[in-house]
């Protein structure tokens, strides 16, 4: 029996911190952003989202919150808190692999990491998607039993 490779698709978990969202308004980001969510919205990638990004958002303009609410709820996984993410948010700042000024970004990725996503997308360079700092989150996810999540930027993850 063969089996085609178009009819085995896993969609992919993609965790999108809130700088993605925003990015949808942004000149320099906006192309790719648009272009994520509407892979989003195809059934390529599922986006997953945590309190800290719900939280976020709800400061956010109403443009940037709206990119969330119209899309399909299908495509949209909102974990829930977890006291697990609050400690291994925890365990990047002891470490220093971010400061206690970076707790959000912090949390974004202890959320992705106990969510168990295929990818995280960001537009944070500093604090995010950063080489040094990928390492850091690595090297502490796999201290605590955590598989190791890549992080990239959306162009890097869209179609194009």
């Amino acid at each position: 029996m063969r089996v085609e490779l178009d009819s085995v698709k896993h969609r992919l978990r993609v965790y999108a911190d809130t700088s993605v969202f925003g990015g949808c308004l942004d000149e320099e980001f906006k192309s790719a952003s648009l272009k994520f969510f509407a892979e989003v919205r195809s059934g390529r990638f599922c986006v997953v989202v945590s309190p800290t990004t719900l939280r976020e958002l709800a400061r956010a303009p109403v443009a940037i919150r709206t990119v969330l609410a119209e899309l399909p709820r299908d495509v949209v996984d909102v974990v829930t808190h977890s006291a697990e993410a609050e400690a291994l948010r925890d365990a990047y700042i002891s470490a220093g692999v971010l400061g206690m000024a970076s707790q959000a970004d912090a949390e974004h990725i202890a959320y992705a990491s106990v969510s168990e996503v295929d990818i995280i997308i960001s537009w944070n360079f500093k604090h995010i998607v950063n080489f040094d700092k990928i390492r850091g989150f690595h090297a502490i996810n796999m201290l605590r039993g955590y598989a190791f999540v890549p992080i990239h930027s959306p162009p890097e993850v869209i179609e194009t």
